[in-house]
């Protein structure tokens, strides 16, 4: 039925389709910054209201990494920054 208030919540981590997602301690968010020679506010950016974002609890400010299989390059590591909205 539409408009059911028992809608269930659904997780997005376990769809084949969504990466990894990891929230990265204040050490290693250090560490990669360093190595990349970047602000925080320099890297790609991900919304605190995005699904997976809430799912892992993280808030804005957190940086998260993401990690992608992919059949040509294996496995691809990026990194966002987690900003309000």
């Amino acid at each position: 039925m539409r408009g059911s208030s028992t809608s269930k919540k659904i997780d997005p981590r376990i769809h084949y389709l969504v990466p990894k997602h990891e929230i990265l301690s204040v050490e290693e968010a250090y560490k990669i910054l360093k190595e990349l020679g970047v602000k925080p506010e320099q890297l790609s950016w991900i919304r605190a209201s995005d699904p997976v974002v809430k799912a892992i609890g993280a808030r804005p400010g957190d940086i998260i990494r993401i990690v992608k299989k992919s059949p040509i390059y294996g496995e691809v590591i990026s990194y966002r920054y987690v900003i309000s909205g």
